[in-house]
């Protein structure tokens, strides 16, 4: 089972970036879906989490208005839209899979994958 985050990249101030992540090996469409980013020598902090149907979702109050997560549960497929990019959202950013507890913990989430690099340069 493999949640594989890809989709980062370098980007001016001001640019949009759009992140996937990808299932493999178990589907996810009944799952609520999270993005966590860490930014180097920083914890791991919640970003995002969308609800299995892709009604409902929540953000951070870092991030909300400017980013956008979405789902295509027949591609076993979590997206997270970027734009406005500022400085302070350079970090690795993560997907995972909900599975209780606090949804802005990511002790609330299992099935981490490995991140995808996004740098935003001024």
């Amino acid at each position: 089972v493999q949640l594989q985050a890809s989709g980062g990249g370098l980007v001016q101030v001001g640019g949009s970036l759009r992140l996937s992540c990808a299932a493999s090996g178990r589907t996810f469409s009944s799952d609520r879906m999270g993005w966590f980013r860490q930014a180097p020598g920083k914890e791991r902090e919640f970003v995002a989490m969308i609800s299995s149907s892709g009604g409902s979702t929540r953000y951070s109050n870092s991030v909300r208005g400017r980013f956008t997560i979405s789902r295509d549960n027949a591609k076993n497929t979590v997206y997270l839209q970027m734009t406005s990019l500022k400085p302070e959202d350079t970090a690795v950013y993560y997907c995972a899979a909900y599975v209780g507890g606090n949804y802005e913990s990511s002790d609330g989430y299992d099935f981490w994958g490995r991140g995808t690099l996004v740098t935003v340069s001024s």
